[in-house]
C-alpha cells in the first residue's frame, strides 16, 4: 500500500478536524462509517464552485480526489499507520455541488473512486449524487465505509472543539 501511494506520488496530509459537532470515523465490529470529507488543501483552503457553471469536470474530478486523500488521513489516524488492517473501501457516498442541468455527477466522483481503486485494488459501491450546494461552497463532498480484517480497539477520532 504505501509503495502504492509513493508510485503515486501521494502525501497523506494530518487529517481535518471535523468542521461541526460529530466525529471523522465510527467503528462498529469490523466496518468504519467515515463521516463526509471535503476538498480542504493542507493550508486550510477548499476546492470550491459549482461544477456545470465555475468548474470543469476536470477540476470535479481533482476535487473528488482530495476529498479521497483526505479519507486517507483519517484512515491513517484510526489504523495508527498500520494499512495492513483495511481490507477494502466497501462504499463512497459521493456528493457534487452543481447546477440543476450537470448529470456528470459519476464523472466527478470518478476521482475518488479511480484513487482508491488504485491503492486498494479491490473495486468498491458507489453512490454519485448531484446537489444544489454543499458546506463552505466546496465542490465535492465524500463519505464511505471502510471494512477491516479485524476489529480493533484504536480509540475513535478527535471529535470536534
Amino acid at each position: 500500500f504505501v509503495q502504492r501511494l509513493q508510485q503515486l506520488k501521494i502525501t497523506i496530509p494530518k487529517a481535518p478536524a471535523p468542521k461541526g459537532n460529530y466525529v471523522t470515523c465510527v467503528q462498529t465490529g469490523n466496518l468504519l462509517h467515515l463521516a463526509g470529507h471535503i476538498p480542504q488543501r493542507s493550508d486550510g483552503t477548499f476546492i470550491q464552485g459549482k461544477l456545470g457553471k465555475t468548474l470543469t469536470i476536470e477540476e470535479g474530478y481533482d476535487a473528488a480526489k482530495l476529498c479521497a486523500i483526505n479519507i486517507l488521513s483519517t484512515l491513517e489516524q484510526h489504523v495508527n499507520g498500520d494499512w495492513d488492517q483495511i481490507a477494502r473501501i466497501v462504499k463512497l457516498v459521493g456528493f457534487v455541488n452543481c447546477t440543476d442541468e450537470f448529470e456528470q455527477s459519476p464523472a466527478v466522483i470518478n476521482g475518488a473512486s479511480d484513487l482508491l481503486t488504485q491503492l486498494f485494488q479491490k473495486p468498491h459501491a458507489r453512490s454519485a449524487v448531484g446537489t444544489n450546494a454543499l458546506p463552505f461552497q466546496v465542490a465535492t463532498e465524500i463519505e464511505c465505509i471502510v471494512e477491516l480484517h479485524q476489529p480493533t480497539t484504536t480509540t475513535p477520532a478527535t471529535p470536534a472543539t
